[in-house]
Formats: C-alpha cells, sequence, structure tokens
C-alpha cells in the first residue's frame, strides 16, 4: 500500500471518528432519529432509490406507485438508524432488554451440544443482530463479512462485533473471496457455528423463484450445510416501533441429504429465499430493496 493511500484511509477514519463521536454523544434513540431523518432526505435522491422502486415494482405489481415510493422512504430512514447503530452496537448488546429473541427455547434446547451450524439471514431490521440469539445460547458464533477496503475502518467495525460474534470474523471481497473455503470448511467440521448474509443477488449462485421472478441466490450455506453435516438455521431482525428496539427469530431448516446433492442444494435455497419473501412481505419497509437482487 502506499504512502499517499494509507494517507487518504487515515484521513477517512479520522473523519468517521469524528461522526462515530457526534453519534456517540447523543442520546441512542435521538441518534437513530436524526440518522434516519437525514438518509430519508437525502437517499431518494439517489441511483439507488430508483434500483429499489424497480425493484419493489417487480415484487409488488399490485401496489400503487406511491405505496412503492412509501415503503423506499421508510426503507432509507431504517437504514439511517442501522448506520447510527453500527456506532454503537456495544451499547445495544449491552442492554438486553432492547432485543427481544422470539422462541428462545429451540436454541436453549441445544445449549452446549449444537454442533455445527449454519446461520444465513437477510438485510432486514438490523440484520447484524439476526445471529444474537446463537450468542445467547453460548454458541460462540463466527460470521463471514464483506471486508472494507480502508483497513482502518474494517478494523473499528471488527471491534465492535466482537461480542456478538465471539467465534471471530471471516472476511470477503474483491481479493480475499470467501477467506478460502477450506478455513472455512475446517471451522465448521470442528463444530463450528457461522452466519451468512443470503439475500442478495449472486451471480456464481443458483436461480430460483423471489417474488414471481428468477433470482440468482447465494448457494453456500446450503452448500455448506449439506455437505458438512452441519444444521441449518435462518434468521430474522425486525424493528419494534421507530427506535432501538427489535425482535430476533431464528428456526431450524431441516436439511435433505438423498442420493442426489446437487438437487438437496437446489431445494434448500429455493426453500431459504421462499422464507426470507414471506417474512419480507410482513414488513416489507424493513428490507434493503436497493440492493441488486436480479441479473
Amino acid at each position: 500500500m502506499s504512502t499517499l493511500l494509507k494517507a487518504r484511509h487515515f484521513a477517512e477514519y479520522l473523519l468517521l471518528r469524528g461522526v462515530i463521536a457526534l453519534v456517540r454523544a447523543l442520546p441512542l434513540d435521538t441518534a437513530t432519529s436524526w440518522s434516519a431523518k437525514t438518509w430519508a432526505f437525502i437517499a431518494p435522491k439517489t441511483r439507488r432509490h430508483k434500483r429499489a422502486l424497480a425493484n419493489l415494482e417487480k415484487a409488488f405489481p399490485e401496489k400503487s406507485p406511491e405505496e412503492r415510493e412509501r415503503i423506499a422512504r421508510e426503507m432509507w430512514a431504517n437504514l439511517g438508524r442501522v448506520m447510527a447503530e453500527t456506532m454503537r452496537l456495544d451499547e445495544i448488546l449491552d442492554e438486553p432488554e432492547r432485543v427481544e429473541v422470539e422462541n428462545p427455547q429451540l436454541l436453549e434446547r441445544y445449549r452446549g451440544r449444537m454442533g455445527p451450524a449454519i446461520c444465513a439471514s437477510m438485510h432486514m431490521g438490523n440484520w447484524e443482530l439476526a445471529m444474537l440469539p446463537l450468542t445467547r445460547a453460548e454458541a460462540k458464533p463466527a460470521a463471514v463479512y464483506r471486508l472494507v477496503d480502508n483497513p482502518y475502518v474494517d478494523l473499528y467495525l471488527r471491534t465492535q462485533r466482537e461480542k456478538l460474534y465471539p467465534g471471530g470474523l471471516f472476511a470477503r471481497g474483491a481479493r480475499s473471496g470467501y477467506a478460502t473455503a477450506r478455513v472455512i470448511g475446517s471451522y465448521i467440521r470442528q463444530g463450528g457455528r457461522l452466519g451468512f448474509l443470503a439475500d442478495r443477488y449472486d451471480r456464481s449462485g443458483i436461480e430460483v423463484p423471489f417474488f414471481g421472478h428468477p433470482a440468482r441466490s447465494n448457494a453456500v450455506p446450503a452448500m455448506l450445510a449439506r455437505r458438512l453435516g452441519a444444521r441449518l438455521w435462518l434468521g430474522r431482525c425486525i424493528r419494534v416501533g421507530k427506535g432501538s428496539h427489535f425482535r430476533v427469530k431464528v428456526q431450524e431448516l431441516k436439511v435433505p441429504r438423498t442420493d442426489d446433492p446437487d438437487a438437496d442444494i437446489k431445494w434448500i435455497v429455493e426453500q431459504m429465499q421462499a422464507q426470507f419473501e414471506a417474512w419480507i412481505r410482513e414488513h416489507p419497509e424493513q428490507w434493503m430493496w436497493s440492493n441488486r437482487r436480479y441479473s
């Protein structure tokens, strides 16, 4: 890395720390409200707003343009709250009453004897918290996350997530990919629990229906669960009200193991995306419609 690039990265990091200091100086709900209003004002003026509306039209052709516009704007407000919450994730985790787990008995059943597991979740509510039930069940989950180009920012974000992912973080990015298949596979074989966000377009994924349209979808969680004998959990987080209060749900998807592993994997991906779609229909304003989802 050149000296100039290092200097630029450090300058960006200092700017970020200034914003973080401001966000952390305010009461949590005040900070998230301010961030929500800022995003709801600025984001509709960007190209990603057009993508969000196009995705909404595909998913909800029966809704009026005004309804789809409202959903998109509420989505931006939710993302604004997530941005502020990312800077105060440690505080949210220190206040357990902010996050309700809908079905804690499900994971309690496996406390101390869960074995290898994959948890696939989606960009909904504050998706960082979708793995919290496994953390509370002392399963020590790890997660795959998108590598940030700025190493100083990347280190800060990883540090913020340490309490949530005591099993560690595996970075993927333009250079690293999914760390390596060997490292992740070895981690799971040794009894590890690994989280993925699996709701975005994946050009190397498997094409399955999503809101009635073919969409290439991430098949890695399905492949790992099927091939390595791991349990597969699906998780979602929804925001309750306008503040930083959440409800998290995790449920198991039974992994078929027939004589046709490719068919098994495709079935798993279909079921995973169907469940994601059902959850999104319940709270469409909380899902990230601005992500690419179709070819």
